[in-house]
């Protein structure tokens, strides 16, 4: 029987580290957008545990929205190609608007959202991110609010997969080199 966490090397940011960050983050929008009922843009799928948790803590008015890219496909570096497979429903013109990601890795991705974000006229954009990996960083792009800085480790759960698995982990933990170094040879085989 299969189980996700023997594939876990060890435990990077527990349950109890990752609920007290959210509540910090949480009530950072709460002082800063009392009164500018921002639309909270969570970038799918990565982001949809961490957004969830995030929103039920935030007491000022908002709204939700969701919007789906990517650059990795099921590899474990960034192709460089950004695909929009999932669109606003909201007009973001003159709008607050705060994204919110898993995880700053390369930083492709974010950068090419935030420049088309940027063209539709928001009052104000802002990227909260619960992980950043300043080590992959491949764009010049940085959050306004950072859970935790991470050090260059191949990171799965609460969200953060690994080829669609691994999310469902109520923690951030290193995955062992060798699931991913199997499963890529197993790709190219």
């Amino acid at each position: 029987m299969s189980n996700i966490y023997n594939d876990i090397d060890s435990t990077l940011l527990s349950q109890e580290e990752i609920e007290k960050k959210v509540a910090e983050l949480a009530q950072i929008i709460n002082t800063e957008y009392s009164d500018k009922n921002p639309i909270m843009v969570c970038i799918l799928k990565g982001s949809a545990i961490f957004y969830s948790d995030l929103c039920k803590q935030i007491t000022c008015k908002m709204q939700m929205d969701f919007m789906q890219a990517s650059s990795y496909g099921n590899g474990t570096e960034t192709t460089g190609m950004v695909i929009i497979k999932k669109e606003l429903d909201n007009d973001i013109k003159g709008r607050h608007v705060v994204l919110i990601e898993d995880i700053i890795d390369s930083g492709v991705t974010l950068s090419n959202l935030k420049i088309e974000l940027q063209k539709r006229e928001p009052a104000s954009l802002k990227i909260m991110t619960l992980l950043s990996k300043r080590a992959r960083r491949e764009s010049d792009i940085e959050a306004d609010y950072c859970g935790f800085e991470i050090d260059d480790y191949f990171v799965v759960g609460y969200g953060l997969d690994f080829a669609e698995q691994y999310r469902n982990m109520p923690y951030v933990g290193v995955l062992k080199k060798e699931v991913y170094e199997q499963h890529l040879k197993a790709m190219k085989a």
